[in-house]
């Protein structure tokens, strides 16, 4: 009995800790920022695309905990609002326009990976 009710208690967190992305297929989109939004568990900033069609289509791009993040070289202002830049990683596999990013290029050209050198 202790052990299923630790297993319940447990289920939530783990699946917090498993972003839901297909991890077979990267994706890159390149885009404005938006919006950022620096907090546990995972910074999120929002990202303007403009596909080959002309639409604007709203994406959402993170990344891990700030600390791995910073650990990385990463800080609440490595991305602004207004900055351009390409993000590449892996998409939710039900479809939404959400990335777990692996790395992002900056307006300067210079790359930002997010979960290691």
């Amino acid at each position: 009995m202790k052990a299923a009710l630790a297993l319940m208690l447990a289920l939530p967190a783990l699946a917090h800790h498993s972003w839901p992305v297909n991890m077979r297929k990267l994706v890159t989109v390149k885009g404005t920022i938006t919006s950022v939004e620096w907090s546990n568990p995972h910074p999120m900033y929002g990202l303007e695309v403009r596909t080959p069609s002309g639409a604007i289509e709203k994406w959402a791009i993170g990344g891990p905990a700030i600390t791995r993040m910073e650990a990385n070289g990463w800080t609440k202002t490595t991305l602004s609002v207004g900055d351009v830049v390409t993000g590449s990683g892996y998409q939710f596999s039900d479809g939404q326009k959400i990335i777990r990013l692996e790395r992002v290029i900056l307006p300067n050209g210079k790359e930002m990976r997010v979960y290691g050198n």
